[in-house]
């Protein structure tokens, strides 16, 4: 059976926002590439959803929430949870940025009641 990969939309956001980003700063075929490293990294956390170091800070929303570094982009870092039969991606951020402030703040976490997650298996 295949893992599935759930996408939230803050997740969602994340990826457009940082390709835009490194496609805008640097060129077209690094954003590509960033996409390609968060595709490959999803697929191998779903395949293997314990390789991640659990997230550890104060927000009580990070509880059984894990990271763990974006291929090819190791200063980008993957935060998921196990859910049945694979993984849920809440979010992808810089490591400079303030983590644990981004998590704290309720419209940061990826909850979006008007709006759906994608399931991306």
């Amino acid at each position: 059976m295949k893992s599935r990969i759930i996408l939230r939309p803050a997740a969602d956001r994340d990826l457009i926002d940082q390709a835009e980003y490194l496609t805008t700063h640097q060129s077209l075929q690094t954003g590509l590439r960033f996409y390609r490293g968060a595709q490959e990294t999803f697929r191998l956390l779903a395949s293997q959803p314990e390789m991640g170091t659990r997230a550890e800070c104060r927000s009580s929303f990070l509880y059984g929430m894990r990271m763990f570094p974006l291929k090819r982009f190791p200063n980008h870092l993957v935060f998921y949870r196990r859910v049945e039969n694979g993984i849920e991606i809440i979010r992808v951020l810089h490591g400079a940025r303030d983590i644990e402030t981004l998590f704290m703040r309720g419209e940061e976490v990826g909850e979006n009641p008007g709006g759906a997650d994608q399931d991306t298996s």
